[in-house]
């Protein structure tokens, strides 16, 4: 384990917390996919802005946050600190936040606004783009 820690030697409560964040990890990285597949699956198209969707994602993790996606990295990187105890990252996880609150408001919200009109300001207005929902919201008409 000392290879894969640059050389350093964890303490075994590192190394605790290291094995159940892994685990958590793993979740996050499998909801991560289900969030990406959604794209592709509901709105026919990508994440990318190359190629983005022709319908509005707003089934699974979006019926309860925006952004999974954006959430999810943050979280990976956030996790990443507390586990290697590399607190660099933690200016480095306030940058990335900083680019990806930037890049939603000034490119995909005014984007989807003008792509999906009234449909994407009722979701926008029910769904909290970085705060996630305790209970999944469900669209007028989805019963």
């Amino acid at each position: 384990m000392a290879d894969r820690l640059g050389g350093h030697r964890p303490t075994r409560v590192v190394a605790a917390v290291a094995g159940r964040r892994g685990g958590a990890a793993a979740g996050r990285g499998r909801r991560t996919g289900h969030a990406f597949a959604r794209f592709v699956a509901e709105g026919v198209g990508t994440p990318a802005p190359v190629a983005p969707t022709r319908e509005l994602v707003v089934g699974g993790l979006y019926r309860y946050v925006r952004n999974p996606v954006y959430l999810a990295v943050l979280a990976a990187i956030a996790g990443q600190a507390l586990v290697l105890g590399r607190l660099v990252l933690v200016p480095y996880a306030a940058v990335v936040a900083a680019a990806f609150v930037a890049f939603v408001h000034w490119y995909e919200e005014p984007t989807l606004a003008r792509q999906f009109g009234d449909r994407y300001q009722v979701y926008r207005a029910a769904v909290p783009g970085w705060w996630p929902r305790r209970h999944p919201w469900r669209p007028a008409g989805d019963d």
